[in-house]
């Protein structure tokens, strides 16, 4: 059964976000929308959701059809009230007094805890906000369910229970999701859209297989075009050479036929259509200055405390390599974050000793935090770069330039950048810093696929030695060649991470 219809639909704003989608939404869809950041995936939404008017085309819906629609952010006046209050507040004051059950049941479906249920969301963490807005949207029961950015601050356990979730929804409502991590689309998805500013194609796949499939249109595309104007340019060359025949010889015959293959060599000209070329978001660079240490971190069972002195773990006796890459694996609140704080503090500040961990003094230290807290929000991109680094002006503007910040964003506050800009300038900040190690705490949190896939090629080109914390499971199978899990309050080496996805995914 159709419940939205989509043709021809574009949005121009500055320039085309994208343009000629053609997409009915069927019950039992569950459609993955892909997209770089600002490339109009929220757009799109809104437009769906009736709150903004496209540029082109038109978006008709079954009649009573209602729209869901799981937002990025939660609204400020949310802040105060308790879960349970949040997701009440989504339904009339009739619904409220009459149907409060509805939230209930919401509640038990997500698996949120019930000592959550009357504490105030700001005091909760980013992952249980994000559950809030989906119950909040569920509790209203809507025919169509629209979400952008669902799993932004979800650990492992949480994204396995909301694909689970997602994968026990009545078929008959269908699902559109905007979202930049590959393993969660590949799990929840039927179907892909690309949007893009020339053509926005749909393919009947999952992301993984979608992604292939557009791979090899844009490659048969290039072929076209290249052919196309290949036979252009010998239409042409034969043109030039008939016409000289016939200016020599008078011969109106060939000065016609001239005219003819010129003409046909503009037609051909004019239908062919380059193949598409992704408008970088911005350049994501990395440097390795190298170092000639080959162990650079050494742990001899240093102790990691929670912030109020509780003992979390132990590491056991450890060597971090030039080369590695070690992937931090371990639930919510075992320690990662605090270990990764005692090995930035160590290589900082080598003059006050950390109990059982040694740094070589050659390291020069890259960090990088998924709050993105070493970016103050009241400082300009400007700011924050000639600030840290002997750079002038006019290079710190080509540097910002170059990671996809434009004049005026180059004299913005921080703080009114959107996720992926800053997550962007966070590199652009690491890059300049030229380390031979970083630590890296949830890094693509805020990355488009484009830019998660450019991390991952800048981190291997470069052998770079690192030990991060993700989410990402396709970043995570990416990037590890090492893998240390914190478990029952110790550190140990494990193979690979597939084991401990998969204990996630049960444990949820």
């Amino acid at each position: 059964m159709s419940l939205i219809n989509i043709r021809n639909l574009g949005v121009t704003l500055s320039s085309p976000l994208f343009s000629n989608l053609n997409l009915v939404v069927n019950a039992g869809d569950r459609i993955g929308l892909a997209a770089a950041n600002g490339r109009g995936k929220s757009t799109l939404f809104r437009c769906i959701a009736g709150t903004l008017d496209p540029s082109e085309g038109e978006i008709t819906k079954a009649r009573g059809v209602t729209i869901g629609y799981v937002e990025q952010n939660v609204p400020q006046h949310l802040l105060d009230l308790t879960f349970y209050d949040a997701v009440l507040d989504a339904l009339s004051p009739e619904q409220a007094e009459s149907e409060s059950w509805r939230v209930d049941v919401v509640l038990g479906e997500l698996d949120v805890p019930v000592e959550f249920h009357q504490r105030p969301l700001k005091a909760l963490s980013g992952g249980w906000q994000r559950m809030a807005l989906i119950a909040r949207v569920w509790v209203t029961e809507p025919d169509v369910l629209l979400m952008d950015e669902p799993t932004n601050h979800l650990d492992l356990g949480k994204i396995a229970a909301l694909e689970a979730w997602l994968n026990a929804l009545p078929r008959d409502v269908p699902v559109i999701l905007a979202s930049h991590d590959r393993a969660f689309l590949d799990a929840v998805t039927n179907r892909t859209v690309f949007l893009r500013a020339e053509q926005s194609p749909v393919f009947a796949l999952a992301y993984s297989r979608a992604r292939s499939a557009l791979e090899d249109a844009d490659a048969a595309d290039a072929r076209r075009y290249e052919r196309d104007m290949k036979t252009a340019d010998q239409l042409r060359k034969q043109a030039a050479k008939l016409n000289n025949i016939g200016i020599n010889s008078g011969s109106d015959l060939l000065v016609v036929k001239t005219k003819q293959l010129r003409e046909r060599a503009e037609r051909l000209e004019d239908a062919a259509k380059p193949a598409h070329l992704e408008r970088s978001a911005g350049a994501i660079r990395l440097a390795n200055r190298g170092t000639h240490a080959k162990v650079l971190v050494t742990l001899d069972d240093a102790e990691v405390l929670a912030p109020d002195g509780a003992a979390l773990f132990r590491t056991g006796k450890q060597f971090i390599c030039q080369g590695d890459r070690i992937v931090l694996l371990g639930a919510n609140g075992v320690g990662k974050t605090r270990l990764i704080a005692m090995l930035r503090k160590a290589i900082d500040m080598p003059e006050i000793a950390q109990d059982g961990i040694k740094a070589t003094p050659s390291l020069v230290l890259g960090y990088g935090d998924q709050a993105l807290a070493d970016l103050r929000d009241s400082d300009t991109p400007m700011q924050a770069i000639i600030h840290r680094f002997d750079i002038g002006d006019q290079r710190a503007r080509a540097l910002l330039a170059g990671a996809g910040m434009s004049i005026d964003m180059q004299a913005r506050p921080i703080g009114r950048l959107s996720g992926g800009q800053k997550a962007r300038l966070g590199m652009l900040v690491l890059r300049l810093a030229e380390p031979n190690f970083f630590l890296l705490d949830e890094p693509t949190n805020h990355l488009d696929i484009e830019g998660q896939e450019v991390l991952e090629s800048e981190l291997m080109q470069h052998q770079a030695s690192c030990l991060l914390v993700s989410h990402d499971r396709s970043f995570v199978r990416a990037i590890g060649n090492r893998f240390w899990q914190i478990e029952r309050k110790r550190l140990i080496e494990v193979e690979g991470p597939e084991d401990f996805f998969a204990a996630a995914a049960l444990a949820r």
